[in-house]
């Protein structure tokens, strides 16, 4: 974990790590479990990137609605991450990501408190989800991210754990309701520190670290395909 410098940083930096609740595990090993691992034929690398305590912001590319409850699944500790308030009406998948950390965020709601949860949820010790593209992408790919996630890094002093979510938009893509049976792969990467200050070129600094790096996970699977 990198230095404090912020009265919100100390508060996230003593907050405890929320233990998994029943519900969580229920859902995460019996359910998404099987799915991911067995329809899916899924794969996780690089766990051992992953701390066990304390807050991480966790981001990812996002390819379909699938990316949410696996990405809680994959690092093995519930993940608080933002969600279209539509996905909570969905039968099954609303129940899934609710038990997964997620919470809603209404469409047309300003970046300012999108923000606020999110940087709440961290100082409670969750590890929070950010999608940084903010949508689904056609082709799976980080291919133009938003600054929320080093904002919020930069805010809270908590660290970036960058994850690669491969063949999630073939398996599922966007209009479709019944998946393809295709592999998927997570890939984890290593931790990368908070920006240095809250000025916009370090943010961008960042955000295009994070967007490099994930897309890097991906191609380099795509060349061992």
């Amino acid at each position: 974990m990198t230095n404090f410098n912020s009265h919100s940083s100390n508060n996230i930096a003593n907050s405890i790590t929320p233990r998994p609740s029943i519900v969580y595990q229920i859902i995460s090993y019996i359910f998404v479990f099987p799915i991911f691992r067995i329809l899916f034929r899924g794969k996780i690398h690089g766990k051992e990137n992953v701390p066990i305590h304390g807050p991480i912001v966790v981001v990812a590319n996002h390819g379909s609605h699938l990316d949410p409850p696996l990405l809680g699944h994959a690092l093995s500790r519930p993940v608080a991450f933002m969600a279209k308030a539509e996905l909570f009406k969905i039968p099954l998948l609303g129940a899934i990501i609710t038990a997964c950390g997620a919470y809603p965020i209404k469409r047309g709601s300003s970046d300012r408190e999108a923000i606020r949860i999110a940087t709440s949820r961290l100082g409670e010790g969750w590890a929070t989800g950010v999608f940084i593209d903010g949508t689904r992408q056609a082709n799976g790919r980080v291919n133009n991210p938003m600054p929320g996630a080093a904002l919020l890094s930069a805010r809270s002093g908590a660290p970036i754990l960058p994850v690669a979510i491969i063949n999630s938009h073939r398996a599922l893509s966007s209009g479709k309701f019944l998946p393809r049976l295709i592999p998927i792969e997570i890939h984890i990467g290593a931790i990368i520190p908070p920006p240095s200050s809250r000025k916009k070129i370090e943010i961008q600094k960042t955000t295009e670290i994070i967007q490099t790096t994930i897309n890097s996970l991906l191609d380099k699977v795509q060349r061992k395909s």
